[in-house]
């Protein structure tokens, strides 16, 4: 099995001598698999660290708020060159202490062969590491104009390790470990000689490779997949190695063997609580041959997923955006595409948090999840909201601007056509930034409109009353269609097709009795002005003419 990219990647870093100083963010709470001669091993990553990366190093210290500095490698040799004062605890405490030590070190290493007896330290060049664990704990990100000096001069003593030439000339590697970069001080995040590693989901030959182990492991669990790891490795991608790893201790303790038809459901599990319920995933239930009217933009939805599932990528767009009045089926649209395709679809949730900087880590976070599924599309309700602005008003410090320019760079990023489509939905298109509805982020605008007489506004109500077992003949009886209200939505038909369920249980009447005093009484509760304006704002929104019905093609 072959070790992680970011791996290499840093070991090409350090011996090229292009940076000594890594701060690894993301999936670093997660187990990682190391070759070894009885298989695979699973470590924390400061375990991984210590025997791959550094397993030639002779002195490897760990530090982490609240255990403090530990000898994780070369104790021996630490303890002739220490001095005989215990570390403290505290961050400023600890890393003077460190920042010490390292200094000596360097002293050593320039007393010169005169000193460089076996028996002594002195003269040699050790090779020197140190690991800082939950690194955003000791070295919290703060306002730039922040007068908590202790905690800036801090962080600028880690930068320092990777700035002066002393520090350069020794061996020395310094790694700091951090779930998300936006929780971390900026002095090191911004430090242009620290190489940013993200470590990223386990992908499917990584998942590959760790199922064959499992296999050896959890017997009973996996049963059924004893001789192709490859089909739960495939269906895993996206979940971390330690929440797999959970439930098949679990499973393996009930002595119950994991179905293939319970993979997709154990996989949406498991991904959604490692990302903290930041995200949820769309169920597939549904086709497009359950939404109701919008041919055109079906056809071409179809035509998209065709090409998808042939390979053929030059003509997939980067993202879609969904727009028309409030109640059209937004929403509706993107769980029957859920199903249509067979990807996951996975929805934003409120990523928004009061914290400083912790909303900027929530999508960090996202992303990291949706480059690890694969292709998927991802979908953000109410996209004039969730998305931010390009100006940010003081009320938010600056916050939304910061949402915009992360969501902008992400939406473009070209690397993942093929991979991510973006879906958007808004009943007010005119409030989103117009760079993120541009060509490369958004490449199809499809706009959904209500009924357009009450004809079709019948056969919305027939369509989602079968939800209610109100079996409604198909042509619509002359005396009801005058009731039909104009311009109806399916959320509003199927307002009134629970009405009338409502009214068929409790008066005992037929069907079309309880329909038609559904309607006798019936009142819109979305204002016609209201609704009129949406609809132009959607036909204004419309990448193709074919997707808008001709009697709104005047506006």
């Amino acid at each position: 099995m072959d070790l992680p990219l970011w791996s290499d990647t840093i070991r090409r870093l350090y011996l090229s001598g292009a940076a000594n100083q890594f701060i690894l963010h993301g999936n670093v709470q997660d187990r990682f698999a190391i070759p070894h001669e009885s298989g695979l091993r699973l470590e924390s990553l400061t375990d991984f660290l210590l025997h791959e990366q550094l397993r030639r190093f002779d002195i490897v210290l760990g530090y982490e708020l609240g255990s403090g500095v530990r000898v994780l490698s070369g104790e021996t040799l630490f303890r002739q060159i220490a001095p005989p004062v215990d570390p403290p605890v505290d961050p400023p405490g600890a890393i003077a202490w460190i920042d010490h030590f390292l200094r000596l070190c360097v002293n050593l290493r320039s007393l010169g062969s005169n000193h460089s007896a076996s028996s002594s330290p002195a003269g040699r060049n050790y090779h020197v590491a140190v690991i800082i664990a939950s690194a955003e704990l000791s070295f919290p990100a703060v306002s730039p104009s922040s007068r908590d000096y202790t905690l800036h001069s801090v962080a600028a003593v880690v930068r320092s390790w990777s700035r002066e030439s002393y520090f350069l000339e020794q061996n020395m590697a310094v790694f700091l470990l951090t779930e998300q970069l936006n929780d971390l001080h900026r002095l090191l995040t911004q430090n242009p000689r620290a190489a940013l590693i993200e470590v990223g989901l386990p992908d499917e030959r990584m998942l590959t490779a760790v199922f064959q182990a499992f296999i050896q492991s959890y017997p009973q669990a996996l049963s059924r997949f004893s001789d192709q790891p490859e089909i739960p490795a495939s269906r895993f991608v996206g979940a971390t190695i330690g929440s797999i790893e959970t439930l098949l201790k679990h499973r393996e303790y009930q002595q119950v063997p994991l179905e293939e038809r319970e993979l997709g459901e154990w996989k949406k599990s498991l991904v959604e609580k490692d990302a903290q319920g930041l995200i949820e995933f769309l169920e597939p239930s549904r086709t497009l041959d359950d939404f109701f009217g919008s041919d055109a933009v079906k056809t071409w939805l179809r035509q998209d997923i065709a090409l998808w599932q042939a390979g053929d990528l030059a003509a997939m767009p980067m993202g879609y955006l969904l727009c028309g009045p409030v109640g059209t089926g937004k929403t509706f649209l993107v769980e029957c595409l859920a199903g249509e395709a067979s990807v996951p679809v996975v929805k934003l949730k409120n990523f928004r948090d009061r914290w400083v900087g912790s909303t900027e880590g929530n999508l960090e976070r996202i992303f990291g999840f949706l480059h690890a599924l694969g292709r998927c599309f991802v979908f953000v309700d109410e996209a004039d909201q969730a998305l931010g602005g390009r100006e940010s008003g003081t009320s938010d410090a600056g916050l939304s601007g910061r949402i915009y320019s992360m969501m902008a760079k992400e939406m473009g990023n070209t690397d993942n056509r093929g991979r991510i489509v973006w879906i958007l939905a808004s009943s007010r298109p005119d409030l989103i930034e117009v760079d993120l509805k541009r060509p490369g982020r958004v490449d199809v605008k499809f706009p959904l409109f209500p009924a357009l007489d009450s004809a079709e506004g019948y056969g919305l109500i027939r369509a989602l009353g079968k939800k209610y077992q109100l079996e409604l003949p198909r042509e619509c009886p002359v005396d009801l269609l005058s009731l039909i209200p104009p311009l109806i939505t399916p959320g509003t038909a199927e307002s009134v097709a629970v009405k009338a369920y409502r009214e068929l249980r409790s008066s005992g009447a037929d069907v079309l009795s309880a329909l038609k005093n559904t309607l006798d009484e019936y009142l819109s509760p979305i204002p016609e002005s209201t609704m009129r304006f949406q609809i132009e704002l959607a036909v204004s929104e419309a990448s193709d003419l074919a997707f808008v019905p001709t009697e709104f093609r005047h506006k």
